[in-house]
């Protein structure tokens, strides 16, 4: 009896060290908002949108002032995120035309090959989770083979939009996706339409004999012409505005109006379900891209009108998603990171209101890759007992930081068989190290380098060149006003020869260029930048790019189809 006792207590107290071996993991919380600007919230420095609980979670842990993003547009921007490299050495950008993810039924996405995070904590036992958006792709060669789906890449389980937010996806919304291309396509139907019931009224009223067959071809190829490019433009809110769980499609098109409450109520489901184990959960905002779906809770609340209504409900999902670790008893064992994908929208209106963000002092925005307000956003952290409260890092950090920093908290080893840009971030954020690890960061617009920022070494000086800017307009803007999203090449753009050179620890905005003939420290340090951009274009290999004109053409056989409520929204569609 006595064996059988301590056999009991052996087997119970190595059952406790297991339970608290398992808790020992952190879990990881990532909040990424989508085109949100870093001067859109209260603790970098606004005072008039209210976001109490993103301002309290930077009170509670650290605040990055130089945080930036690898890319200044959406799906480039995302594919650094979950796999710690620039999206050019995955392919996910574009040497022209979209420079993201267009369609659902593109054939384009985050490859098979790349291994992101999320795959590597997976392996490590946690529970991994993405709800909200994704727009990484989906399909590649075949319908449902989910090649570049959230579950292809790390997790077990993913519920919200494979795509994004587009103006289509709210019923009367304004045209967004090829506006101007539908209205021309449109025009010739009606021309070619008008040309047939021409040819029939001369033909009937003996004016010209005409032959009938004629006619008749001519009318088969307009409805064939109008056929074609209505399929695929006309129910654009049903092909893009989806809403998944896991493989399947539970609403088509979703219902914008809901969908906030059905992203948080996912997001608190997956935290009760997963918090006696490891877990890793992203939530990716559908806020604050356009459209501004607000609830009727939020709507007409701000001093900015929709967009500031917006992203105070964003901020009040945060505090939801905080509460909700809090009061599982996860605080001390949990990271929580909040970040945006790029920088605000500038150009983007809704009449008299701007529905794009606000970049603070940083010049230029959304999708201009060498300003600072296109790829400088928010970045906090907070972790309890682990990384102090209350401070501020204003070293450079990337968006690709995330990677290595969780694989290595996580207990897993990052791949050996590829170049990772990013960097650990936990010495700098538990002060272990004064200084970043990344002394040039390098900032690609679509495949085209227009900057390159160095950190030098000796004295800290922050330095970044510019050789290659958007043409704003109209004249005196800052944005391209003319095109919406500015361009990375062509008459879009500005050479510099030689290249802008900004000092940013004094010159922040980018307003004051060194003069190259006068100033004595142009030379040696445009010199040294040179060559680490050669030595960095050395360590790029080609890959198939996975946003080209083709991969992003929309084949009508990789759409993910049907969910709820397609056959009848179509049948409403065509009658209408």
């Amino acid at each position: 009896f006595a064996y059988f006792r301590i056999f009991q207590v052996v087997w119970y107290l190595s059952g406790s060290i297991l339970i608290t071996a398992s808790n020992t993991k952190p879990n990881f919380v990532l909040l990424l908002a989508d085109d949100l600007g870093i001067g859109d919230i209260g603790c970098y420095g606004n005072t008039t949108i209210r976001t109490p609980n993103i301002d309290k979670l930077a009170n509670d842990g650290v605040i990055l002032t130089q945080h930036l993003a690898a890319a200044p547009v959406c799906s480039p921007s995302r594919a650094a995120f979950m796999t710690g490299r620039y999206p050019l050495r995955s392919g996910m950008d574009s040497c022209g035309g979209a420079r993201t993810i267009k369609w659902l039924g593109a054939s384009g996405g985050l490859p098979r090959n790349e291994t992101t995070f999320a795959s590597i904590l997976q392996k490590q036992g946690y529970s991994t989770g993405l709800i909200g958006k994704w727009h990484l792709g989906v399909n590649c060669e075949a319908l449902n083979d989910h090649c570049h789906h959230p579950l292809s890449h790390g997790f077990d389980y993913f519920y919200g939009a494979p795509f994004t937010l587009i103006n289509e996806c709210r019923p009367a919304g304004l045209l967004e996706i090829d506006a101007p291309f539908r209205a021309q396509l449109k025009l010739v139907t009606q021309i070619m339409a008008f040309a047939v019931m021409t040819l029939v009224i001369v033909r009937y009223s003996n004016m010209i004999a005409i032959n009938g067959n004629v006619i008749f071809y001519i009318a088969l190829f307009t409805i064939l012409f109008f056929i074609t490019w209505y399929l695929k433009y006309g129910f654009v809110q049903y092909w893009s505005c989806i809403i998944m769980r896991n493989h399947e499609i539970i609403e088509q098109p979703m219902k914008v109006e809901r969908t906030s409450s059905q992203i948080m109520r996912e997001t608190l489901q997956f935290i009760d379900r997963n918090k006696n184990s490891p877990f890793l959960l992203i939530v990716s905002f559908l806020h604050v891209h356009t459209p501004l779906v607000t609830t009727k809770a939020f709507t007409g609340k701000s001093k900015h009108g929709p967009y500031g209504d917006n992203v105070e409900e964003m901020d009040f999902m945060v505090g939801s998603v905080v509460n909700a670790i809090d009061n599982a008893g996860l605080k001390n064992n949990t990271m929580i990171y909040f970040a945006s994908d790029h920088g605000g929208h500038l150009e983007v209106q809704d009449g008299i209101f701007q529905t794009g963000g606000w970049n603070g002092i940083y010049r230029g925005g959304k999708a201009m890759a060498g300003w600072e307000g296109g790829i400088r956003v928010p970045g906090i952290f907070r972790w309890p007992g682990m990384i102090p409260s209350n401070a501020q890092i204003d070293e450079p950090t990337s968006l690709m930081d995330i990677y290595p920093t969780v694989v290595n908290l996580g207990g897993g080893e990052l791949p050996k068989d590829r170049i990772i840009d990013g960097k650990n971030l936990m010495p700098l954020l538990t002060k272990k190290s004064p200084r970043s690890e990344h002394e040039f960061l390098f900032h690609y617009c679509g495949t085209h380098l227009h900057a390159v920022r160095w950190h030098q070494k000796e004295g800290g000086a922050i330095w970044k060149a510019h050789f290659v800017t958007p043409n704003f307009y109209p004249e005196g803007a800052v944005g391209c006003y003319d095109i919406v999203i500015c361009a990375c090449e062509g008459d879009h753009v500005t050479l510099h020869d030689p290249p802008l050179l900004f000092e940013l620890s004094a010159d922040p905005s980018e307003s004051n260029p060194l003069d190259p003939h006068v100033d004595p420290q142009y030379k040696a340090v445009l010199n040294r930048i040179k060559r680490a951009v050669a030595e960095h274009q050395d360590t790029i290999s080609m890959v198939p790019l996975q946003l080209s004109f083709l991969n992003n053409l929309w084949k009508p056989w990789l759409q993910p189809c049907c969910g709820p409520s397609l056959s009848v929204g179509v049948i409403k569609k065509t009658a209408m």
